[in-house]
């Protein structure tokens, strides 16, 4: 392992095989109409016209892409989930639509450190994530002030994701959604009483267990709720350790007159999880993709800290820093929110959202960089991230004539605390680490090198207005006002371990007009147009000791901290999109086109090997994109559905940089880590209660330094996967079974770049992480 071992590690299962199909006509939320796609409200927005309805579909298994929104939209349904393997994180499934692209070391989107998503060049940290309007952050792996999807929610109890590809709705909870927006909503209970139970069993000896219980409705009002939990264990399908995790859920439903409903969510998870190892193009091509850590054999890693390595390993151009004993997350999340949904007239809707999150846990790693003071070559290091946040958002939308006006607030507080310790390894022959997730190991600390404080003020003010100019012309015209104000306080610093004290202070981002308009013309029967024009920010990440690959300014130190501040701005950027759809019960289809300038991009900067590297915070200036996507699905017989997706992306450099002294030449250079060309397809077929399909994607080449001289190669990944419903069976309600197959052809490859950042050219210390090589999974589930 390497500096992601500075990571607060937290990890949770996602899930494994994609089901690459997209949002029916009919279940489109926030797409529906294009008044309810702007102001998200559709229970409340004025009906327009019938003919304005989306056609008729004959099954679920088709594409659809946003059918009368005023910004390129698709959503993913709980139907489309239900056919992937249960537990799949709601992330990976997007990885279908044009444009996204979702990474993962395993086949669940299980570890979390190497679940990455990338929209249209934009990384996780620079889009917007929401759980029924609860904002979750930046889904950054050191999540400072969210919580990564997968521990937010059982991914049974998704009731469906919209997704902005080009630019978030303007009421989005988001200080960073610069390139879209994805919100995810759960299910709500069921009317009647009663349950499933579902047991998942695969390779690496995953098992997953799912139960959930429905109240059905209690009283003439219909209050009802459910209560769910999951749990997953499963082996590293390289090297030792596993990956484990709980997670209950519940949620309380209320309706009121009107229409009106009161509803509570709440999640709770515990994750204990060991890392996979970083590797580079040496590594790769020296010991192989199944280079691992020691764990569970402390005597192999207590000879490598003495210098005494694998065979394999002394072809290596660094064996010191090829594999470590172990690292682990150990982490546990509260997340709440209660949602007041009020309609005070049959004009004016009232919608509420008060949350909160507690966050704590602890990250090890053994490193042989620190001795330990009884004489062990390595010792183990461990990190202590706690995150405290709480806040509201509230909004009125009124309908008037052919307007619907929406305004509203969002304030959130938000603690994020962190140290670094390191504690004893025992000798050799005097025992072992043991396994790093059953405990703190808070009696054998020796060293106690920082601690760090971040508090965070956000208040975000949004206005907009639908005008429904005709029954087939919609314009959405608005803006928000953003203020994050952000500081550290530093009470722990011993610069002989650091390498030198970060800076101390606070910083302010903020925008008083960040304006979007769109509109949706639909000039045909099928036929519509659509565009959008928006400008974004994105606040400042905090972060001190380059505990997350982020671009932040308290990383410096004090003096160039003090003289870049009042200079220093956020980044920001301008997202120009126009599209075509088509849309019947035959055929599915859209075509759009794009531009994007990005300004101040901020980008951390680093060199020398991953262990103890060199990093810098700098603004690279400008960076433009350029691209184009177009999707079809055609349904040429009932129970057949064929999709196709194709998507074009040129972002580069706008000027070259000066960093250290030294001109680096990166204009008009590919951003790294992101594919200029991406392919995705799936054929499938349904027929009575049996259902098959095969998906596949094809990525092409990834750049992993500025000046493009180092790139991982494109390559193609298959998966398969079967389902058969038995119908009732005996006193349960229904019985069902499916198969699936990730990595169909065993295909190596590269899945996650630029976890520890990207150099400006080789330097050998390049790092990604594995994908998976072909699993298999099973399951049963029943309801009653």
């Amino acid at each position: 392992m390497t500096t992601r071992q500075t990571l607060a590690r937290s990890t949770v299962l996602g899930g494994a095989i994609l089901f690459p199909v997209l949002l029916p006509n009919h279940a489109a939320r926030a797409a529906d109409t294009p008044t309810q796609a702007a102001t998200h409200h559709p229970a409340h927005a004025r009906k327009p016209a019938a003919k304005t309805s989306p056609p008729p579909v004959k099954n679920e298994e088709i594409a659809v892409f946003g059918h009368g929104s005023t910004r390129q939209m698709t959503s993913i349904t709980r139907a489309m989930m239900q056919q992937s393997v249960p537990g799949t994180s709601p992330l990976k499934v997007l990885s279908q639509l044009p444009g996204v692209v979702y990474q993962s070391a395993d086949p669940f989107g299980a570890y979390e450190y190497s679940s990455q998503i990338f929209m249209r060049g934009f990384s996780q940290s620079q889009l917007g994530f929401t759980l029924d309007d609860i904002p979750l952050g930046d889904q950054q792996f050191n999540n400072y002030n969210g919580l990564s999807v997968t521990r937010s929610i059982i991914s049974d109890n998704v009731g469906g994701v919209d997704v902005s590809q080009g630019a978030g709705a303007i009421d989005v909870a988001s200080t960073s959604n610069l390139g879209g927006a994805i919100q995810i909503h759960s299910i709500d209970p069921s009317h009647t009483r009663g349950g499933t139970v579902g047991q998942t069993f695969g390779s690496n000896s995953a098992k997953r267990t799912y139960v959930r219980l429905e109240s059905g409705d209690l009283n003439r009002t219909g209050t009802r709720f459910y209560i769910a939990y999951a749990r997953t264990d499963m082996n590293l399908w390289k090297g030792g350790g596993y990956d484990y995790s709980d997670q209950v859920n519940a949620k309380l439903v209320q309706p009121l007159a009107r229409h009106s409903s009161l509803k509570l969510f709440f999640d709770w998870s515990s994750t204990q999880q060991f890392d996979y190892q970083d590797m580079t193009t040496n590594y790769l091509h020296t010991v192989g993709p199944k280079l691992a850590n020691y764990y569970p054999d402390y005597t192999a890693a207590y000879r490598a800290a003495q210098g005494t390595y694998p065979a394999s390993f002394l072809a290596t151009n660094d064996p010191f820093d090829a594999a470590y004993y172990a690292g682990t997350a150990n982490r546990v999340d509260y997340l709440g929110g209660l949602t007041l949904d009020e309609n005070l007239t049959d004009r004016l809707n009232w919608k509420t959202t008060l949350y909160g999150h507690a966050d704590t846990g602890y990250s090890t790693w053994t490193t042989p960089y620190m001795p330990s003071p009884n004489g062990a070559p390595f010792s183990q290091r461990v990190q202590t991230p706690q995150v405290a946040r709480g806040g509201f958002q509230t909004a009125l939308s009124y309908t008037i004539a052919r307007n619907t006006i929406n305004a509203g607030v969002w304030y959130e507080y938000g603690n994020f605390n962190e140290g670094r310790y390191f504690t004893e390894a025992p000798l050799l022959g005097q025992g072992t680490l043991g396994n790093p997730t059953n405990g703190f190991p808070g009696d054998k600390i020796f060293a106690h090198p920082w601690q760090e404080a971040f508090s965070s003020n956000t208040f975000v003010f949004h206005l907009q207005d639908t005008y429904r100019i005709t029954d087939t012309l919609t314009v959405n015209a608005g803006f928000k006002s953003m203020i994050v104000n952000a500081g550290n306080n530093v009470s722990t610093q011993d610069p002989s371990i650091n390498g030198g004290p970060v800076a101390q202070g606070r910083l302010e981002a903020s925008n008083a007009f960040l304006p979007q308009v769109s509109a949706n013309w639909r000039f045909l029967p099928h036929n519509e147009l659509f565009f959008d024009v928006s400008h974004n920010m994105r606040a400042f990440p905090e972060d001190g000791y380059g505990t997350n690959v982020s671009a932040t300014p308290w990383t410096a130190s004090q003096s160039a901290f003090q003289n870049t501040k009042n200079t220093l701005r956020p980044e920001t950027d301008w997202v120009y999109e126009g599209g075509y759809r088509f849309t019947s019960p035959f055929i599915s289809a859209l075509a759009s086109l794009y531009r994007i300038n990005f300004s101040n991009r901020l980008q951390l900067i680093t060199s020398q090997a991953g262990i103890n590297p060199i990093t810098a915070v700098q603004n690279v200036g400008g960076v433009t994109t350029n691209g184009a996507e177009a999707s079809v699905t055609i349904r040429p017989l009932d129970g057949l559905s064929i999709y196709n997706s194709f998507s074009y992306a040129h972002s580069t450099y706008d000027q070259n940089v000066t960093s250290g002294g030294i001109v680096q030449p990166i204009r008009g250079k590919l951003v790294p880590n992101y594919p200029q060309f991406m392919y995705k397809g799936n054929i499938t077929y349904s027929i009575g209660r049996f259902a098959v399909h095969v998906d596949g994607s094809y990525l092409s080449s990834r750049q992993l330094t500025y000046t493009n001289d180092l790139h991982v190669p494109g390559y193609f990944l298959a998966n398969f996967g079967a389902r058969y419903d038995f119908g009732p069976v005996g006193f349960l309600k229904g019985v069902t079974a499916s198969f699936n197959i990730y990595n169909l052809a065993n295909k190596t490859y590269v899945a996650t770049t630029n976890e520890l950042g990207n150099n400006f050219v080789d330097t050998g210390y390049n790092y990604f992480l594995m994908g998976a090589p072909r699993q298999f999974f099973g399951t049963i589930s029943a309801n009653f």
